[in-house]
């Protein structure tokens, strides 16, 4: 709304583009080195026999390309190969909504070479901390089960645990019905000891054949692949989180008083925003994060490819007319209710455009100069290769080695309709 009574800023800083430098290698053949790291296993897979294989629905990249070289290495056992969708309440918490979203990340029965099968009927295969081990019940007919997923810090919490195998064996694995016993946990239980618990407890009773780590460097490329025994999952795991959160892309700046997103989206991060990125979570019964210190966060548009789920527009300080619009509030709402977490599925204010939401944004920092304010621009949280930074920050960058000048400085630019030119 354009809140003609709300004081904003009539001129915008001047900003910069730069190119930052992040560590990690670069994996020339993915599918090699899937095929490699599953080869140097003693796989208890036997001829004939069926292997479930858990995907997840993050936007990890290379995910076809890792899940297909699984199902080839797995094929040339004389195994019988098929997928499971294993992403808890997301999809809309339907079997149909599931198997969409393994499709739009390319992972069909087609483009795999074997069957994909989602169901959000579970079974009980355990109990641990009082809760049921609940599993896809497609999964508990399999001979076996292989355990796919991307490892990195979690979104909740800060633990030597975080989002990867562990994570999708007590939720992702579990369908919605274990996503919301887990979730609830949380409360009681902490992050940490449920994902760790419940994990270890799938283990013993479900029959797990491998786990297979996917660690991405701060490109958003992939930077490597390990395969593990059951035994050895959960050391491999804690190994592969460590290396994630050391190659793990970052703002090139603490504090900011101005952080603009042009997009967020569950394709960009499972709360939309990564919270390790913007330094703040909704998770009300874990720690605060308390690094980067943002004032405000400003946030234009929906990702097309998050088909309206909102998630994480809580952490946000102000959003637009634009993004407010593209909003569909029942996977939102359901993605949020499940995880315990309320707040990320609230609205902060709503201006009309992007010119009138960080307008707003500028003068509630109460600076006596615009040119003093500490602004970062970036397209997502998922891409910070090449953020724009104000002139603010020029006498920090004059001492870094890690950030490249990639332009000359000039005004913050909007379109002619209030919203922000294409980055």
């Amino acid at each position: 709304m354009q809140l003609t009574g709300v004081p904003r800023a009539s001129t915008f800083p001047r900003m910069l583009r730069v190119k930052q430098q992040f560590g990690g290698p670069q994996l020339p053949d993915v599918a090699g080195s899937v095929q490699e790291t599953l080869s140097n296993l003693e796989l208890p897979v036997k001829p004939g026999q069926s292997v479930a294989l858990t995907v997840g629905s993050r936007g990890v990249v290379n995910i076809d390309t890792v899940v297909r070289a699984t199902v080839k290495y797995l094929q040339s056992l004389g195994a019988e190969p098929f997928i499971i969708p294993a992403m808890g309440s997301h999809g809309g918490g339907t079997a149909e909504g599931q198997a969409a979203v393994l499709a739009h990340y390319g992972v069909t029965e087609g483009s795999m070479g074997c069957p994909v099968k989602s169901t959000m009927d579970v079974v009980q295969i355990g109990e641990v901390l009082g809760l049921p081990i609940w599993l896809d019940s497609y999964a508990a007919e399999a001979d076996w089960i292989g355990v796919i997923n991307r490892v990195k810090p979690h979104t909740g919490f800060t633990g030597e645990i975080g989002s990867g195998m562990f994570k999708m064996m007590t939720i992702g694995m579990g369908k919605h019905r274990g996503a919301v016993q887990a979730h609830r946990a949380n409360i009681r239980l902490g992050y940490e000891t449920m994902i760790t618990e419940l994990g270890r407890e799938m283990l013993k009773c479900a029959r797990i054949a491998f786990g297979l780590g996917v660690v991405e460097n701060g490109y958003d490329e992939t930077a490597l692949t390990r395969a593990f025994l059951p035994g050895d999952l959960e050391a491999g795991e804690r190994e592969l989180l460590r290396q994630a959160k050391a190659w793990m892309a970052k703002l090139p700046f603490d504090p900011i008083d101005l952080l603009i997103v042009d997009e967020m989206g569950k394709d960009i991060s499972g709360s939309g925003m990564d919270t390790n990125v913007i330094g703040r979570h909704t998770t009300f019964f874990e720690r605060p994060f308390t690094n980067p210190k943002i004032t405000f966060i400003a946030v234009c548009g929906l990702t097309s490819n998050s088909y309206g789920n909102a998630t994480g527009i809580g952490n946000a300080d102000f959003t637009t007319r634009q993004l407010a619009d593209a909003v569909n509030w029942e996977p939102t709402y359901i993605n949020n209710l499940t995880a315990c977490s309320p707040g990320g599925g609230k609205l902060p204010p709503v201006l009309d455009t992007a010119q009138d939401a960080i307008g707003v944004a500028l003068a509630c920092l109460g600076l006596d100069r615009i040119e003093d304010a500490r602004v970062v621009r970036i397209k997502s949280t998922l891409h910070l290769t090449e953020v724009d930074v104000s002139e603010a920050f020029l006498s920090e960058m004059s001492k870094r080695d890690d950030l490249m000048p990639a332009g000359e400085a000039e005004p913050l630019a909007f379109a002619a309709d209030g919203s922000l030119l294409p980055f």
